[in-house]
């Protein structure tokens, strides 16, 4: 279609421009390009352009095409540059408040001298003793309290199963993986870098991310969908093509931004630097002013003018308040290691207390990060006790795989050993993305009629009743009115239907889910707002 005729059309043709990825592959294409969304996303890319630009197959690589490629993408590892101890040390000794003592220390020991008198030895090594005293200080207790980096490196899996070498499964370390393995992830396994899944037998998996997202429930995950290093393998299994190793991984990313960190200049060290500064100018004027006074106008001796100019660098530098905040700063790290906090760097103390506003994650942190049912908020929709539609929700749970809503299901339940005694499972259909719903279908031993039960997401479910037009729309209305409800109390809502002896799916309840707060929730809450006032 012409221009014109789009417009006589009443139409107006835009050309939308297309994301393109770059010719080649990994070879001839920049680290920076390979690894940047807006260039080259090979998360959402599809799979055979993953093939061609990592150069791999479906049976692996080989050792030389291994070797060549960790030259390129270097080891699977979070690596952190670290400086010598020594440096490290040294540091705590590197700025204007220490300046102001080491010039202090250099006069009295190399300038303090004549008159057939010794050097100022008392001067020089108690403020040489001060000045250990405060490096030491800092440099012990951030050693003692580690960081923050060797904290999430721990987290990272440590094997997993590869192929290479036309085919052939082996067992090696995580930290030899480069881009274009293909990885088996089963239940359990923790995925050791970013990949896309090529292959499952049960259709998709579920991942644990509350390391990554705090998200407290297992996300599903289909061939073609991206997987995150350091998530856990929750429900199912997969083969999967690693795309990102090392910092380039999402893991990777979040650990080198914490890392970053160290980098920064905290509030404490800005205040400390401008007193520090403040001190030189005025030392410094004073100092001046005392040498034009004692040896122009008063023609003091050499060592008596010395002795002096030594009294006023001492005199006018508070040389007690780095070592008292120091040791503060300190007693303050080791109070919050008693509570297992991590402290990167003890300046980092004094920032803490100067928050104005803090954010908390949640999961884990403030919750226990376990799904709870709360039963005396169930919403029944048929005859049926509350003791039916647990019941029955337990039926159609995976007792085997069971994933984060299923154990819960059959915790709140309390009778999951007894369901094989009371039934015979014909055939179970587990969750996935797709239908959002599992469903069992049984026969009971006592009757031996064969029912059905399904439970899932509320409009799913409810969308199943409502095809079989066995629900009227005041009770679609009442639980979706329910389901609103919930989610204003922080809870999640699970449906659940049956069909009995052929009939037509029967909507039953609706159970609320949540994730309960840890015993200390409160008066960590109670405490914080305390703190803040």
């Amino acid at each position: 279609m012409s221009n014109n005729d789009s417009e006589k059309s009443g139409h107006i043709k835009v050309d939308i421009p297309t994301s393109s990825l770059p010719d080649g592959n990994w070879r001839n294409i920049d680290l920076a390009v390979l690894f940047d969304k807006n260039k080259c996303d090979l998360t959402e890319c599809d799979l055979k352009d993953v093939y061609r630009i990592l150069d791999c197959s479906p049976l692996g690589l080989n050792d030389d095409e291994i070797n060549e490629r960790r030259e390129k993408f270097g080891p699977n590892k979070i690596e952190i540059k670290e400086r010598h101890p020594i440096i490290r040390f040294l540091l705590f000794m590197w700025n204007p408040l220490s300046w102001v003592m080491e010039i202090a220390a250099l006069v009295a020991i190399a300038v303090s001298n004549g008159e057939n008198k010794p050097p100022d030895w008392p001067d020089f090594i108690g403020i040489i003793l001060l000045l250990l005293l405060n490096a030491s200080i800092g440099y012990f207790e951030e050693h003692r309290a580690g960081n923050a980096v060797k904290a999430l490196m721990a987290s990272l899996a440590p094997e997993c199963r590869v192929k290479r070498n036309g085919g052939i499964w082996s067992t090696t370390p995580a930290s030899e993986l480069v881009p274009g393995d293909i990885v088996s992830i089963k239940l359990g396994n923790i995925i050791p870098a970013d990949g896309r899944i090529i292959s499952s037998p049960g259709g998709s998996i579920g991942l644990d991310q509350a390391a990554l997202t705090g998200e407290s429930l297992p996300v599903s995950k289909k061939p073609g969908d991206k997987i995150l290093s350091s998530t856990t393998c929750k429900q199912g299994e997969c083969e999967a093509i690693i795309i990102a190793t090392g910092t380039h991984t999402y893991f990777g990313r979040a650990a080198s931004i914490v890392g970053s960190a160290r980098d920064e200049i905290g509030h404490l060290q800005q205040i400390l630097a401008k007193i520090g500064n403040f001190c030189m100018v005025g030392i410094v004027v004073f100092v001046v002013a005392e040498i034009v006074v004692m040896y122009a106008v008063f023609h003091y001796r050499y060592r008596r003018g010395i002795d002096n100019i030594l009294v006023l660098l001492i005199g006018g530098l508070p040389i007690a308040m780095p070592t008292v905040l120091s040791v503060t700063m300190a007693i303050g790290a080791k109070q919050l290691s008693e509570k297992k906090a991590i402290v990167t760097r003890i300046t980092a103390i004094e920032e803490l207390a100067a928050v104005t506003i803090l954010c908390s994650d949640k999961t884990g942190t403030l919750t226990l990060n376990k799904l709870t049912i709360d039963k005396d908020s169930i919403e029944l929709y048929a005859d049926v006790t509350l003791d039916d539609v647990m019941r029955y929700a337990a039926y159609a749970s995976n007792q085997e795989h069971s994933d984060a809503i299923d154990t819960c299901v059959l915790e709140s339940f309390g009778h999951a050993d007894s369901i094989g005694r009371t039934i015979n499972i014909k055939s179970f259909i587990p969750f996935d993305p797709t239908n959002k719903r599992t469903q069992v279908t049984y026969e009971d031993k006592s009757t031996q009629l064969v029912h059905q039960v399904t439970k899932g997401m509320p409009e799913v479910v409810l969308g199943l009743c409502l095809g079989s037009q066995s629900e009227s729309s005041e009770k679609a209305d009442k639980m979706r009115s329910d389901v609103i409800k919930f989610a204003q109390r922080g809870f999640r809502s699970l449906a659940v239907a049956i069909k009995q002896n052929g009939g037509d799916f029967q909507l039953i309840g609706l159970l609320p889910i949540f994730d309960p707060p840890r015993e200390d929730t409160a008066e960590t809450i109670r405490k914080a707002i305390e703190l803040g006032t």
